[in-house]
């Protein structure tokens, strides 16, 4: 993973380091030092235009980052993607927009504002286009009013970002943290990914400002606009790398104890960056300006072919560990149960499976 690491280091100089120098057990629970050190490190800036401040990062070099990041705590990998994903729409917002999305970047970038993503992931049976809050219109203010759960960086975020529906159009808000009417409280009881902070967030009569509000185009079917398109490919490749650098914690151990034979040591590896190179291949052609339903059905295949490379990955890297590894440290039980969490970001394969069926049959794409 020498040019992941490269990546990370070129774009949030010391954070491979500082993540390092800390015990897998330290970093995956509430409040461990990851966040912190992601924010002293620039990482809320890295997909934002350097001309609006940013860090600059193409999607070939933002999944690179995003692998490293998962090698070392996968709790801050899942929480980096979900802000990455919003600041990724904000980006595509604010190309050809006249609106105010440039200078809600410029101040994330600057300020270094960790931005949580309360869109309908979390949701049993619901589209993840769907709105999560309710809002009315006060003036020219909205009035938002719901709950998230969960909701990943519920306890460091600057801003929560959500999906509301203003007229029958879906709309995202940006509500500040210290908004009147907002709170958190417990929810994720797993310890796994515990530090990705996904608690529950709750909104009563939160007052938002038509500066904070971002339209869309998404028709009430559920097709996909260029905005959402370009933001869920974002999502898919961030991810699926994040999730593909957790399996990879393991097969670098795999490697460093040696003891198995060559032959599976190399097939690991093989599989690790076959999976690799697939997302790769879509982050080159989004990178060269590649949008669309036809770029977000690849991106559908390859995240679902790279999430059952994972598991493969992951359950023969347990094996060649071998029990010892197992009942020593609680790392690599840890990581296995971690890399696995991949099938439960949206949309999941099974929801997806008709959707992709009737779009490879020539129909509009939709998502479940």
């Amino acid at each position: 993973m020498e040019k992941e690491r490269a990546a990370l280091q070129e774009f949030m100089p010391g954070l491979d380091e500082e993540l390092f120098l800390h015990s897998l057990t330290d970093l995956e629970r509430p409040g461990n030092p990851a966040i912190a050190a992601f924010k002293s490190a620039g990482g809320p800036g890295l997909l934002i235009p350097a001309e609006h401040g940013g860090k600059g990062a193409t999607p070939l070099q933002g999944i690179r980052v995003q692998r490293a990041v998962g090698s070392r705590s996968p709790s801050l990998a899942v929480a980096s993607t979900m802000h990455h994903f919003s600041v990724a729409s904000l980006v595509e917002a604010s190309v050809g927009s006249d609106g105010l999305e440039w200078m809600l970047l410029e101040a994330i970038a600057r300020e270094n504002l960790l931005l949580a993503s309360g869109f309908a992931e979390g949701r049993t049976g619901a589209a993840i286009l769907s709105p999560t809050m309710r809002a009315v219109r006060r003036g020219r203010n909205l009035i938002v009013s719901g709950a998230k759960k969960p909701c990943t960086l519920s306890r460091s975020m600057d801003l929560l970002t959500a999906s509301v529906e203003v007229d029958g159009q879906l709309a995202v808000a940006l509500i500040p943290a210290g908004s009147r009417g907002l709170a958190v409280r417990p929810f994720w009881n797993s310890p796994v990914l515990a530090g990705a902070e996904s608690d529950e967030v709750l909104l009563d009569s939160v007052e938002v400002p038509p500066e904070l509000v971002v339209m869309t185009e998404t028709s009430q079917d559920r097709q996909l606009d260029e905005l959402q398109t370009s933001g869920f490919l974002w999502f898919e490749l961030l991810v699926s790398a994040s999730y593909l650098g957790v399996a990879s914690a393991l097969v670098e151990r795999v490697l460093q104890a040696g003891r198995a034979d060559a032959v599976e040591r190399a097939n690991l590896v093989i599989e690790a960056d076959a999976a690799m190179t697939t997302l790769e291949g879509v982050a080159r052609a989004m990178g060269e300006g590649e949008r669309g339903q036809e770029m977000f059905a690849g991106a559908l295949c390859a995240r679902y072919a790279v999430q059952e490379a994972i598991g493969r990955i992951a359950r023969r890297s347990v094996e060649l560990l071998g029990g010892m590894a197992y009942i020593g440290s609680g790392d690599v039980a840890y990581l296995s149960a971690a890399s696995s969490a991949l099938m439960f970001h949206p949309p999941s394969r099974t929801r997806m499976s008709q959707q992709l069926c009737d779009h490879f049959a020539g129909q509009p794409l939709r998502v479940a």
